[in-house]
């Protein structure tokens, strides 16, 4: 395939912004690709080179290196190209222009292949060392000049992370659905190998080799990781009850939730955004070959931080100091990690997955060998409310964010890539009605008035409708922050910066900076209200209104969480019924 081919596509997906009409451009330009293009072709359009969890480095190139990479591919003078950008204001139609007036000739024979292109991006990705920005832009040199004008548009972005082309997870399902199969009906058979090995790229080969049977019978790879199940949220133990009857509570740990894979003395950790974390957690890693007696597993938990004297657990914050590329040792010393395990998803062979809850924690129980720091994590099996209701102040005075219940019926599988009532979260009240925080992804931005002002004064948060696989606005949130959370702010969203609204938001509001989704917030408000402003459940309560967070403030950055993991609508419609019986 040409690599002016996926770049025209690239055009025509980004001059819509109809879910409908993506799905079937984006489907035509999949049955084109070959079965040893499909994964490239996806990984591409999904603006990287490999799967997140993959740990391989991704392409990270300054838009001062591509201002440098524009110069020598087209003969321009730096100051004409930085002229061209602030007219433009975007880098990827900066270098199309320029190559239009381009005044070297090509450097090959030959037009690009979408190969061509992902092989040099991928040595680019992993230049590393003295001098490895010049031969960066040397690489790119080459790729420019021989690219079309349109090419180089998308080439640019590319490398500085900006491709941004509105394509979600569930529409590439569908894409491949419709390319392969003919229907976009067949995509649950797709959703469920995705769910289990979170690799598109994969999904799309093995769909291309052996079609839709083949993937129906789609397995576990241990060090692939499984797409994690979350859980819904109701704010009683009567309700608990009268949704789950019998079930198990387990404790709610502060912590970040890992999924560790081993297989003989390898082991990975992976986050609950599939990111690799193994190297952060070097404690962890050797606890998981000490105590873990099968020779494959895959296994959740919550690794939090402890005291290295007392052992008294750490909050969320604290334990994210152990994010880091530098002092991993050290501060391995300083804030020890316990795990705490509470699901056992694979073992020797055997997917559990499709496994009754029981029979997954009884053959955790088999495999552990527990510690004071690595055990599984204290659960209680429940039958009343007052019973529920009991251990739920156990958990809190032991200083735990509340409890996870979980169904112990014939059928409580573990849905992977699922949010379920299988599980319920009960968390502590906060003294107001809106008892629960929510997870909000950030799609736009306000500037700030008086102390505020030359930063944002407020942040536009949204819900993910994984329906339609969008976000939908949910409330301006404007409280809550220090003054060093507002300073990290422009930095943290300039990545995700967007010329105008995304695609797959959905907002009646018109932000004055517009970000594509990619960074979560944890918001708490008063109460959840009807707002004909807002876009989350828009009609389904009320015909024109939406919901709203009513005197949202913000409580924490979610780096743990991927825009997909963020609350959902459904969830916000049944926090808010939930609410109105009380009142």
């Amino acid at each position: 395939m040409l690599y002016d081919t996926l770049v025209t596509t690239y055009e025509k997906l980004e001059a819509t912004t109809k879910r409908l009409e993506m799905t079937d451009i984006l489907a035509a330009l999949l049955k084109e690709a070959s079965p040893d293009e499909i994964e490239l072709v996806i990984y591409l359009t999904q603006g990287k080179i490999h799967p997140d969890w993959t740990g391989e480095p991704e392409i990270g190139m300054a838009e001062k290196m591509v201002i440098t990479t524009i110069v020598k591919a087209t003969g321009l003078s730096k100051s004409e190209v930085e002229a061209l950008l602030a007219e433009k204001g975007d880098i990827g139609l900066t270098a199309e222009d320029a190559l239009k007036g381009k005044r070297l000739g090509r450097l090959g024979g030959k037009r690009l292949s979408v190969s061509d292109v992902y092989g040099t991006l991928d040595q680019i990705a992993k230049e590393s060392g003295k001098g490895s920005a010049g031969r960066k832009i040397d690489r790119l040199v080459r790729l420019m000049v021989n690219s079309s004008p349109l090419g180089a548009r998308y080439l640019a972005r590319m490398v500085v992370g900006a491709l941004r082309l509105g394509i979600g997870d569930m529409t590439m399902l569908d894409s491949l659905a419709l390319a392969y199969t003919g229907s976009a009906k067949n995509r649950p058979v797709l959703e469920r190998a995705y769910n289990l090995t979170s690799d598109l790229g994969y999904v799309g080969r093995t769909l291309a080799d052996g079609g839709l049977k083949r993937l129906e019978n789609a397995e576990i790879i241990v060090g692939k990781p499984i797409r994690m199940m979350s859980a819904q949220r109701l704010s009683t133990s009567e309700e608990v009850i009268e949704k789950l009857g019998e079930c198990s509570a387990e404790y709610k740990l502060d912590g970040e939730r890992f999924q560790i894979h081993k297989k003989g003395e390898h082991v990975e950790i992976f986050s609950r955004r599939m990111e690799n974390i193994t190297r952060m957690y070097p404690d962890a890693v050797q606890m998981m070959i000490e105590q873990v007696k099968a020779d494959e597993a895959i296994v959740e938990g919550e690794g939090v931080a402890v005291d290295a004297e007392t052992g008294e657990m750490k909050p969320f914050q604290t334990l994210m100091q152990r994010r880091r590329k530098y002092g991993i040792e050290e501060m391995m010393e300083k804030l020890p990690v316990a795990v705490y395990l509470f699901e056992c998803l694979y073992a020797d062979g055997e997917d559990l997955t499709l496994r009754p809850y029981t029979e997954r924690r009884r053959r955790l129980g088999e495999i552990v060998e527990e510690t004071e720091r690595f055990k599984l994590v204290r659960a209680k099996p429940i039958s009343e409310a007052s019973q529920l209701d009991d251990f739920f102040e156990e958990a809190i005075t032991d200083g735990t964010e509340g409890l996870l219940v979980k169904s112990v019926a014939d059928d409580s599988i573990y849905r992977a890539g699922g949010r379920s009532w299988l599980w319920v979260k009960l968390k502590a009240s906060y003294q107001s009605k809106m008892v629960d925080p929510v997870d909000l992804v950030i799609v736009g931005a306000f500037y700030g008035r008086g102390r505020r002002a030359g930063n944002y004064g407020a942040l536009l948060g949204a819900v993910y409708d994984p329906e339609e696989d969008t976000y939908r606005t949910i409330c301006k949130v404007g409280t809550g922050f220090t003054d060093e959370n507002l300073a990290k702010i422009p930095e943290m969203l300039r990545e995700h910066q967007h010329e105008g609204k995304h695609p797959r938001v959905d907002s009646l509001m018109e932000a004055e900076v517009w970000f594509s989704p990619g960074v979560v917030m944890e918001v708490l408000g008063d109460e959840l209200t009807l707002s004909p402003i807002h876009t989350a459940a828009y009609g389904k309560l009320r015909k024109d209104s939406g919901l709203a967070v009513r005197f949202p403030r913000f409580i924490r950055w979610r780096d743990d969480k991927s825009p997909e993991e963020a609350t959902q609508v459904t969830e916000v419609v049944d926090m808010y019924n939930a609410q109105t019986k009380t009142v």
